[in-house]
């Protein structure tokens, strides 16, 4: 985060891009959550990201906020208001930015979202966390196809972020062609590795390291609610 609001390192664009990259989707879900038309949605998402990049809008952030999650929220609130208070305003059309995202794709997963009544703001929230843990799983399954223990990742996967105890080790160990205590043991320290990398894109997304505890407290939290 420090790097994409500070214009005067080079990789700050580079750095805002691949955050943007990564969490488009909550704020999709919100702008989708408030407005009704889906193109609409798309533009304001497409105009939002234009905003921060060519505006400079994170370096001018306090960076006693701390979280980017937050000044990404509260940012998207103020340019939505803005743009709805434009007299006029022809949003579809306008700017445009080079990120790799899919909104068609966007769109796709939010329609099939299940029913409920959160607010956009408590959605917005929940898909932060579902994403994070996304990049979580992403970077930690292609670190171990690097090292070639791609079948590793398929098959204990599922315990990285429930109980360990509930594989059956002596499956997994036929599958792998290993024995059930190497298994276990594989298991531990995929856990470990996840929590690790949790941490580091966390990381990411505030200010100082010393708020990385918080953070994770208050996605926890978001969570549960």
């Amino acid at each position: 985060m420090l790097a994409a609001g500070d214009s005067r390192q080079p990789e700050a664009r580079r750095a805002l891009s691949q955050l943007c990259e990564a969490y488009w989707y909550p704020l999709y879900a919100y702008v989708r959550r408030r407005v009704k038309n889906s193109a609409d949605a798309q533009d304001l998402t497409q105009a939002f990201f234009a905003h921060l990049l060519e505006k400079g809008a994170v370096a001018r952030a306090d960076r006693a906020r701390g979280r980017f999650r937050a000044f990404l929220l509260t940012s998207l609130e103020n340019f939505l208001v803005n743009e709805w208070e434009k007299a006029g305003a022809t949003i579809r059309g306008g700017r445009t930015v080079k990120l790799s995202i899919d909104l068609d794709a966007g769109e796709s997963k939010y329609r099939i979202e299940p029913a409920h009544t959160l607010t956009p703001e408590k959605l917005f929230e929940r898909r932060w966390v579902t994403t994070l843990l996304e990049q979580v799983l992403a970077r930690l399954r292609t670190e171990l196809d690097d090292a070639g223990k791609v079948e590793d990742f398929e098959h204990l996967k599922e315990g990285l972020t429930g109980d360990c105890r509930t594989l059956d080790f002596k499956k997994v160990a036929a599958a792998l062609g290993t024995t059930p205590a190497a298994a276990k043991q594989a298991a531990y320290r995929l856990r470990k590795r996840y929590r690790e990398l949790f941490r580091q894109e966390v990381a990411r997304t505030v200010a100082d390291a010393s708020e990385v505890d918080e953070e994770i407290r208050r996605l926890l939290a978001a969570v549960g609610e």
